[in-house]
C-alpha cells in the first residue's frame, strides 16, 4: 500500500499551511543540513571500524599428563 500522487499532493499541501511557505526553505535547508552531518558521520566511523588491533601471538605452551601412581587401574 504505497502513496499515491494525490496523497503526496495532500501531504504537500498539508505541511505548506502549517509552516507557511516562507518557511519551507529554512526547513529544508536544516534538513539538508542534519543529513549531510549524519552521512559525514557514518563516514568517520568506517575507518575506525576497521582499525581492529591484529591478536599479539601467543607462544606456544606444551601439557605434560602427570604420571598415575596406580598402575593397576
Amino acid at each position: 500500500m504505497g502513496l499515491s500522487t494525490s496523497h503526496i499532493l495532500l501531504l504537500i499541501l498539508v505541511v505548506v499551511l502549517f509552516f507557511g511557505a516562507g518557511k519551507l526553505p529554512q526547513l529544508m535547508s536544516d534538513f539538508a543540513k542534519g543529513l549531510k552531518a549524519f552521512k559525514k558521520g557514518l563516514n568517520e566511523e568506517k575507518p575506525a571500524a576497521k582499525k581492529t588491533p591484529s591478536p599479539k601471538k601467543l607462544p606456544k605452551v606444551s601439557v605434560k599428563k602427570p604420571k598415575s601412581k596406580n598402575k593397576n587401574r
